[in-house]
């Protein structure tokens, strides 16, 4: 499967002679329902000093969906597509994806910066740091009546809470505007994926050095998901963005680029 490769900014970067990581590849996955395009102002930034991939997942931009919809196959697909020695940058349930495929790949995947993950988007017992399941389960209905607003609406949550909240909200919509939607295959699968996947148990597997980045104000995984992930993973840290919801990336975008620069620099 080939999948999309959106390069904002430059295709090197430049190389800091002193840095003794070599690995200058950072690769970025997005989230359900906006596809690559929405990493384009962080992705730039990190070009001025790394080699930037920000990739489609199957069923957006020009990749085709993959067959089951699942995370498994979304790994596989980013591990083929991505260099053989890679840093990882997700968001939402990209951050599934980085998780899954940073256990299954650690000699692929150095480092892994989490961008409003959860290792579970719905309410189960025990856990409490989600949304409640009939919430998702209302998208999944509105998305087989009418796609176009059920993608509109789950921007408005992933705005909701921020206190750049109308900003955010704008800007989500440009993006959704500004790029072929999604295909059925990867909303109605990746939306089940948000219903279902429970990685709470997988965590130990992932030993790379993590950074968890989540704002104070998220609706959609609120920040005990962050924190949860940054105790449970064996070698990780939280950094909590003070009024950003779930799309930081956007209303953060300078915040989250220096923290990103900062964890992968480090020695």
């Amino acid at each position: 499967m080939l999948l999309t490769v959106r390069n904002p900014g430059r295709e090197c970067g430049t190389r800091n002679p002193e840095q003794k990581d070599d690995i200058r590849d950072v690769v970025f996955l997005h989230g359900w329902g906006l596809d690559a395009g929405v990493w384009d102002e962080v992705a730039a930034r990190l070009a001025a000093r790394f080699r930037v991939r920000a990739l489609d997942l199957p069923g957006y931009g020009a990749t085709p969906a993959c067959v089951p919809y699942a995370l498994p196959a979304l790994a596989d697909a980013v591990a083929r597509a991505a260099p053989p020695r890679c840093h990882v940058v997700a968001w939402s349930l990209g951050g599934q994806v980085a998780l899954h495929w940073a256990a299954a790949a650690p000699q692929q995947v150095r480092r892994v910066a989490l961008v409003a993950a959860t290792p579970c988007f719905v309410r189960r017992p025990g856990w409490a740091h989600a949304i409640e399941p009939e919430v998702l389960a209302a998208f999944a209905q509105e998305l087989k009546r009418d796609a176009g607003g059920a993608l509109k609406r789950f921007l408005l949550l992933q705005a909701q809470g921020d206190a750049r909240a109308r900003q955010v909200a704008r800007r989500l919509r440009a993006a959704l505007a500004a790029r072929p939607r999604p295909s059925a295959e990867a909303l109605e699968g990746g939306l089940e994926i948000l219903q279902s996947a429970d990685l709470r148990g997988a965590l130990r597997s992932v030993a790379q050095r993590a950074l968890v980045l989540h704002g104070d104000r998220d609706a959609l995984a609120p920040l005990g998901a962050g924190e949860y992930l940054a105790r449970e993973l064996p070698n990780a840290r939280v950094a909590v963005l003070p009024g950003a919801a779930h799309a930081p990336l956007v209303s953060a975008p300078h915040a989250v680029g220096r923290l990103l620069e900062d964890f992968l620099d480090e020695r």
